[in-house]
């Protein structure tokens, strides 16, 4: 069986990342969603807990998928859940520079026990970030283009209830 991790911040979850985790899922016998606390990130818009609930509400429909949180490094998460390969989406050759130096550390760090797949993603969500669509819910703007109706709901009352600020 090949296990694969998907790992990110999903702060929030997007319709770009839904798109890798379907694509990946049909490319690996399992994988492994990993919503990793990132304490270089200041602030989040959401804790870890909640964005674990809401992707396993966004993927309850992909049975080969499962959702899990870690706040560790990557290799040793890999490690533990018996994961070789590491899934990362690129929109942009910005995004490679970035990727490709964090893909090169994870194999050296993991003694070549971790490769990454690298997955571009689809053109309708190239331009689709999380800070993408924090900055334009902080504003009011509407989000319904870059993440699921369950999630615009949970995002919107984040900045109601911060009074629209939250987490910038």
């Amino acid at each position: 069986m090949i296990r694969a991790v998907y790992p990110g911040s999903f702060d929030p979850v997007t319709y770009g990342h839904l798109d890798i985790i379907r694509r990946a899922s049909k490319m690996f016998d399992e994988v492994v969603v990993c919503v990793l606390y990132n304490k270089a990130k200041k602030s989040s818009l959401f804790s870890v807990d909640e964005r674990v609930k809401m992707l396993q509400d966004c993927i309850s429909d992909i049975p080969n998928v499962k959702v899990d949180s870690d706040s560790g490094l990557l290799i040793d998460y890999a490690e533990k859940i018996g994961a070789h390969v590491s899934i990362r989406g690129l929109r942009a050759v910005t995004d490679f520079e970035y990727e490709l130096q964090i893909a090169q550390t994870n194999r050296l760090l993991s003694h070549g026990e971790i490769d990454t797949v690298f997955l571009t993603t689809s053109l309708e969500y190239a331009y689709l970030s999380s800070s993408t669509v924090k900055e334009i819910a902080s504003f009011g703007g509407d989000i319904s283009a870059c993440v699921p109706p369950a999630i615009r709901k949970l995002i919107e009352e984040k900045y109601e209830t911060a009074g629209g600020d939250a987490g910038m």
